[in-house]
């Protein structure tokens, strides 16, 4: 990977994004998502994101979750992606720990209906050092909510649905200082619209003809968000964006 326009190469992808300051978040925590896009704007292909991904934002994708106390996801992206355990390599998940932290982030999920499979390895595999979080709210069907409880740790954030501010509220009290969420699109469209997201990495993908499903899908009568453009990366033909929230809407 290097800087666009500078010859110099980064050994590690993770190098431009380890010293920003994420002290000043406008929430409880602050709020990064990392998402792939195509040249069309599709953040999917067939369903899934892996098909979009090239192999350098497959790196990042990975290495970013270094950064991360929490790995924030919607359920459906669950379904779909197929996640378990957030493994690191050894290497950075011996600096997590020298740093006073688990040697991984941990999962949560967001979830309103608990239509999930808990028999998945995100909840069962044998790597889980600790179990996930299930995000969900008050009116979630008993028998799941019960269901739950079993194979992770439930927090309950709003009445009819599950309400991101308060989600953010809870997961800092339980100790994150950095959330990273990895989707879906309705899940970053709620947190941009509420004011909660702090820095997007966007990854354009060198692919068109993916599934007519944009990167976020912000909820009626969203407000528009301004974004300032910190840094260009590029390796190869895939681009790495990061922006953060512009002063002027921080705080919204």
């Amino acid at each position: 990977m290097d800087v666009l326009g500078v010859t110099a190469r980064l050994a590690d992808p993770l190098t431009p994004y380890v010293d920003v300051d994420r002290l000043r978040p406008a929430g409880p925590c602050w709020v990064v998502a990392n998402m792939v896009g195509g040249l069309d704007g599709s953040a999917a292909i067939g369903g899934r994101v892996a098909a979009l991904s090239t192999a350098p934002d497959a790196a990042l994708f990975l290495a970013m979750r270094t950064l991360a106390d929490v790995v924030l996801v919607g359920a459906e992206t669950i379904r779909r992606e197929g996640y378990g355990p957030l493994l690191l390599p050894r290497g950075r998940a011996a600096a997590r720990r020298a740093a006073g932290k688990p040697g991984s982030p941990r999962l949560a999920i967001v979830s309103r209906s608990l239509d999930l499979d808990w028999t998945g390895r995100a909840f069962t595999d044998p790597a889980l050092d600790q179990p996930p979080y299930v995000v969900t709210c008050q009116a979630a069907d008993r028998q799941r909510l019960a269901r739950a409880s079993q194979v992770a740790e439930v927090v309950l954030a709003g009445d009819e649905r599950v309400d991101p501010a308060l989600a953010l509220e809870e997961l800092a009290r339980r100790g994150a200082t950095v959330v990273l969420t990895e989707g879906g699109p309705t899940l970053l469209g709620e947190l941009v619209a509420g004011g909660h997201l702090d820095e997007l990495l966007l990854t354009v993908s060198p692919l068109m003809g993916g599934d007519p499903l944009p990167v976020a899908v912000a909820p009626p009568g969203a407000p528009l968000t301004g974004f300032a453009l910190r840094h260009v990366l590029r390796e190869a033909d895939t681009l790495f964006l990061r922006y953060e929230r512009a002063e002027a809407d921080r705080g919204q």
